[in-house]
Parts: C-alpha cells; sequence; structure tokens
C-alpha cells in the first residue's frame, strides 16, 4: 500500500545497511562511484513538471547512495533545494510547439552548447534528461559525439518517454534513440514494452502521481476517505478566508509563460460566463515557481470582478487542499489533469496552439485525446476543447454540464480508481523484483516510490539485466 512507500526511518537504515555488501558493486554508475568515491550526476530539465521530478529522484539517488553525491545542470526551484546550482534558469528552454520555438532557435542552440561543455567539465558518472524532449535529445547527440565512444563515458538516462505513441510513424523513431540514449525511464505502463521492441532499453518506474499519493497518504487500493478531504477542504477555506458557502473553481492555465499567456484570459472569460450561475464565486489558481508567470497572473486577475487567491503551485499541500475545497476546475493537459484525478475533482481539459502547431498536429497525430486519463483508459472521461474549437463560450457550456450534472461529475470521480490502479499494479511487480535481485526477500516492495525505482534503475542499470527487462 502506497503509505509504506516512505519507510519508518529505523527500516530505511536497516535497507541501506544491507545494500552496499549486496549489490552496489554490480552496477556500471556505482562502480564507478566506488572508486571515484563520490557519485556524480549531470541532470537537466526544462519545465516545471520535470523540476518536480528531477528533485525526488535527485532525493532517492542521495538516500540510496554509499558515497556522497555530487549534482550539476539545468532545473528549478525544487532541483536546487536538492543541492543544484543551475547552469542558467531553467525558463529559458522551456518552450513548446513549433512556430513558437522559432524566435528562440539561436539560444536553444546557444544553451544547448553551454550545457554540453559544462557536462564534460563536471565528469559525471550519469547523465539523466527528464522530458523536454527538444532539449535533451540534441544535448545527449552532442555529449555522445563528444565523448566518442570512451570507455568511462558516462551513462546517458532519459526520464519521461516522448509520447512516441501518439504520433503517425512516432514508434519508428525509437530505435534512433539508441545511438545517444542508453535506458529510457517511463512513467506510462504500456511505453516500456513498445520501447524494447523498437530496441530501446526502458523501464516504467511509476508515474509521479503516485508520488504524489504517497505523500498524501492515498492508497489506491482502498477507498478513498472523505473526511480527509472534508477537512482539508476546510482548513484551505479557512487559511484563506473563504467562506463556507463559497463556490471555488480552480485554473490551472499551465506553467510555461507562453500557455499561461494564452489560456488564463480564457479560463477568466469562461468563469465571468457563469458567475451569475454559482453562489459566491471564488477562484483558486496555482502559480507556476516562474518569477515572469506569478508576475503576470498578478496583472492580470487584478481586474477580476471576484475574489482570487494565488497559490505556490510547488507546494503539494495547498494544491490538494485548493483541489479538495474546488467545485470543479479548468485546465490545460499535462500533469495537472493527472492529479485532478488523483485529488477526485472534475475537470474540464482545454488548450490552444498557434494555427501553423495546431495544423501539424492534426496531421501527425493517431490517438483521439490528449489527456492521459482519457488514454489510459481510452474513453472520454474527461471533457476536451481543444484549439480552434477552445473560445470561452464553449468552455463555459462544459464546465457548466461539469459544475452542475451529477452524472458527468461521477464519470470523472469513478474513473479515477481505476486510473490509479492502471499505474499502481505494475509498481509492485517491479518492487518484487528488486527485492528479489538485491537479495533481500524480506524487503517489502512498498519500499520504493516511483522515484526511488528511478534511482535504483539508474544504479544497477548494466549489470542487473533482469532487474530491468522482466
Amino acid at each position: 500500500m502506497l503509505p509504506r512507500w516512505i519507510p519508518a526511518a529505523c527500516h530505511q537504515r536497516r535497507l541501506l545497511a544491507r545494500l552496499p555488501s549486496r549489490a552496489y558493486s554490480r552496477g556500471r554508475v556505482f562502480d564507478a562511484a566506488a572508486r571515484d568515491g563520490e557519485l556524480r550526476v549531470f541532470v537537466v530539465a526544462g519545465e516545471v513538471s520535470g523540476d518536480s521530478l528531477a528533485s525526488r529522484l535527485m532525493a532517492s539517488l542521495r538516500k540510496l547512495s554509499p558515497v556522497p553525491v555530487r549534482f550539476a545542470g539545468v532545473g528549478g526551484q525544487l532541483m536546487c533545494k536538492e543541492g543544484l546550482q543551475s547552469l542558467f534558469p531553467m525558463e529559458e528552454i522551456a518552450i513548446m510547439g513549433l512556430w513558437e520555438l522559432l524566435p528562440h532557435i539561436y539560444n536553444i542552440k546557444r544553451k544547448i552548447v553551454d550545457t554540453v561543455d559544462a557536462a564534460i567539465l563536471f565528469r559525471p558518472h550519469a547523465i539523466v534528461t527528464i522530458d523536454s524532449k527538444g532539449f535533451s535529445f540534441r544535448l545527449l547527440q552532442q555529449l555522445k559525439c563528444r565523448y566518442n565512444q570512451k570507455a568511462d563515458s558516462p551513462l546517458h538516462v532519459h526520464y519521461v518517454a516522448p509520447s512516441f505513441w501518439a504520433w503517425k510513424g512516432g514508434e519508428s523513431r525509437l530505435s534512433k534513440l539508441r545511438d545517444f540514449v542508453d535506458h529510457m525511464l517511463c512513467i506510462l505502463p504500456f511505453e516500456e514494452e513498445i520501447c524494447r521492441l523498437n530496441g530501446l532499453p526502458a523501464t516504467y518506474v511509476g508515474h509521479p502521481l503516485l508520488d504524489d499519493a504517497a505523500g498524501l497518504n492515498v492508497d489506491p487500493e482502498l477507498p478513498s476517505d472523505k473526511s480527509v478531504h472534508q477537512r482539508s477542504a476546510e482548513a484551505f477555506r479557512l487559511e484563506y478566508g473563504l467562506s463556507p458557502d463559497a463556490t471555488i473553481l480552480t485554473m490551472l492555465p499551465g506553467s510555461r509563460m507562453q500557455e499561461v499567456a494564452r489560456m488564463l484570459p480564457i479560463f477568466l472569460r469562461t468563469v465571468q460566463h457563469l458567475s451569475h450561475t454559482l453562489n459566491e464565486l471564488s477562484l483558486v489558481i496555482p502559480v507556476a515557481p516562474h518569477r515572469d508567470v506569478k508576475t503576470y497572473v498578478e496583472n492580470v486577475v487584478r481586474s477580476v470582478p471576484f475574489p482570487v487567491v494565488l497559490i505556490p503551485g510547488g507546494s503539494l499541500e495547498k494544491r490538494y487542499g485548493a483541489f479538495n475545497a474546488s467545485k470543479a476546475a479548468l485546465c490545460t493537459s499535462g500533469t495537472a489533469v493527472m492529479e485532478l484525478m488523483l485529488a477526485k475533482l472534475p475537470c474540464v481539459v482545454a488548450y490552444q496552439a498557434h494555427f501553423i502547431t495546431e495544423c501539424f498536429i492534426h496531421l501527425r497525430k493517431k490517438i483521439n485525446f490528449i489527456s492521459l486519463p482519457n488514454i489510459l483508459l481510452n474513453s472520454p472521461v474527461v471533457p476536451e476543447i481543444l484549439f480552434r474549437a477552445c473560445t470561452d463560450k464553449k468552455l463555459a457550456a462544459k464546465l457548466s454540464e461539469v459544475i452542475f450534472d451529477d452524472e458527468v461529475r461521477q464519470l470523472q470521480v469513478g474513473s479515477a480508481e481505476r486510473v490509479l490502479q492502471v499505474l499502481y499494479k505494475p509498481i509492485e511487480q517491479r518492487g518484487n523484483l528488486f527485492a528479489e535481485e538485491l537479495g533481500d526477500s524480506s524487503l517489502s516492495p512498498n519500499v520504493y516510490s516511483p522515484s526511488m525505482i528511478a534511482a535504483l534503475t539508474v544504479l544497477y542499470i548494466d549489470k542487473n539485466r533482469r532487474m530491468v527487462q522482466n
């Protein structure tokens, strides 16, 4: 069960005491770290979700390492709290879309060169890139060329597989990644097998949503405790001075500046259409830890004619407190919709892009959905209003259904359990496999969170083939 993923301190100490004699000499990364007396990991993330993933991975690597750990690379606030001194602000490479990228191409190329130089100078045992495939893959390609098949070249790991399954011909591109990616860490269960069938070593390590569940003491094998949700909602309303009768809507307009500037005005116009139907309407907006985003949001909401509460988007407790207090949510596609599923908060997914980017997507896509709950269940449980169809009037009509139609609400709430089970079941099997390979059958598989499994996979990737391939 998820709560036991975070072991008691004494159990953790016993686990770490056993590992050096049994397993630490069996992996390429640990062999090199033991030789050098420290573990050096170069880690790169380009957006807020990647910053969160990377910070958890860094914490897990530090817990498991028998030698001191040093980090270098590019990241955000959460990674810096784990000891990273970022080469430059992560936001400088947080760009999404074809047309949207064009004005920034020269700067991105310069950042790649600077990052390659820094990685070579750092002499890492492992290089881990998180998501942001445009920047990450070009970085890994150039690093592979610079190392030129040297025996002591670092392990190249990419965390979060690109959504190859969403695009026509996408799977065929996986085989090309083998030239510069040694191992892929997947966050969706079906990705691992597809990667391997195309010649790319891969491991399903678990979706970050499961780390959220562990942090919130949510067990996917048990019905949710409504009293816990109620207490969290009441505490949130009390902290921010919102009355018990207020109708709270959460808005999640994204983490990148370009998408926030595009989606937040649409979301605000949407709720204005419904304001006369909602009692004491109040809005909550989790704000990404990005200075420009924070400034933009603060300026925009000043003219909103109803109360708006801004909370730090990097705070797990405050985000889920807002979700528990809310009646419904508007969100862009991405990690946010999975968080809303965990909180069992009904929502509408909305997204717009530049016309050229939209045309490219329509030509290349091979799936009918963009939100992960719909993809995992192969069913439109979460309403999606996308691209040119994404207008404030259409969004208002769909959001009204989600707020007032009990059948529509129950469809999403009931689907949350199924989504969690799809993500969680393979993690149990992986935990058993690690316990067996580490030579201690008494270890509970629930000791491992997704970030812990990701760290173990990085550290034992070469010698423990059965651990990452079964």
